[in-house]
């Protein structure tokens, strides 16, 4: 392995994790000032990510054999529609302070579903790293003067993003090594625009499609190529190439940064003050990922010596 790759695929997570942190900017956009419902910005973001996709990797469409196409199925719904819809929804039934704490959870669920299911010992240098930057998103969310309070149902959604996310951690592992990025990518946004259809077909509301296509409102289709361009294809073939090289378990801890990120956007975008908590969350979260990456980043197995 080049002396190279490990720092690039580290600057291929942090630029991942920036494009996501920033992407909520977007969505309420779409969401706020176009009455774009979740279902409704989710479908549209991954069906033009897809077709965008395709034209570039159009030679191979079907995996190698039906098993693997099950597991891209499932990657597909668990990253895909499941972890943005249930996360959406969530932030109408919950405070946004809820949901970016358990949504930041998934991390955790990622080591332990790595050490049942593989049966390996969890690594305490991972899981002290985990805790501490865990405890820097929380710092960071209550600077804000977020409170925890319980809401079953937006709690609940929000856990189950949460856990979808850390499934499809575990379940792309398999495909990683045979599969190019580009081609997993494609796979999952089609299986996860497919299983989100039905459920935009079926909602109330009025689709908003024709506020694409008016150009003297262009924020709305601006905003929604940000959320193609850099949210959907460059971060997730980012995303997996360094879960490649770091391994899901290193790779997913970047997960924490992503509070860290929107509040530093929030601050220039929308003037919102960084108090001396966000700071401290800050420093957690970048020393919880410096202790995580320096032990080894790989399970040891389980076994008889």
């Amino acid at each position: 392995m080049s002396k190279y790759l490990v720092p690039l695929a580290h600057l291929g997570a942090l630029i991942t994790v920036s494009c996501w942190g920033t992407s909520f900017i977007s969505s309420k956009v779409l969401m706020e000032q176009g009455g774009f419902t979740p279902v409704e910005t989710y479908v549209y973001r991954f069906a033009l990510a897809y077709l965008l996709m395709l034209l570039m990797t159009f030679r191979k469409i079907l995996s190698d054999n039906w098993k693997d196409e099950l597991q891209f199925l499932i990657c597909g719904v668990c990253a895909g529609s499941i972890y943005f819809i249930t996360e959406n929804y969530a932030l109408q039934h919950t405070t946004t302070g809820n949901v970016s704490l358990l949504s930041a959870i998934s991390p955790i669920f990622t080591t332990l579903l790595m050490a049942i299911i593989f049966k390996t010992r969890i690594n305490i240098g991972v899981a002290l790293g985990s805790v501490i930057a865990f405890t820097g998103v929380g710092c960071i969310i209550f600077s804000h003067g977020e409170s925890f309070e319980i809401k079953p149902a937006g709690d609940l959604l929000a856990l189950s993003s949460a856990i979808s996310w850390a499934v499809y951690t575990v379940a792309v592992r398999k495909l990683i090594p045979r599969y190019s990025s580009m081609f997993i990518t494609r796979k999952l946004f089609f299986y996860g625009v497919l299983s989100a259809i039905p459920l935009m077909l079926l909602q109330k509301e009025p689709l908003h499609l024709s506020l694409l296509f008016d150009f003297s409102q262009p924020q709305f289709i601006m905003n929604l190529l940000f959320l193609v361009v850099m949210c959907s294809i460059v971060a997730y073939l980012l995303w997996n190439e360094a879960m490649k090289v770091l391994g899901g378990v290193t790779a997913n801890n970047y997960i924490y940064m992503q509070p860290l990120v929107t509040m530093v956007a929030a601050y220039f975008v929308f003037d919102e003050h960084i108090y001396i908590l966000g700071y401290i969350g800050c420093v957690l979260i970048i020393g919880g990922l410096i202790i995580s990456d320096k032990v080894t980043t790989e399970f040891p197995r389980l076994g008889k010596r």
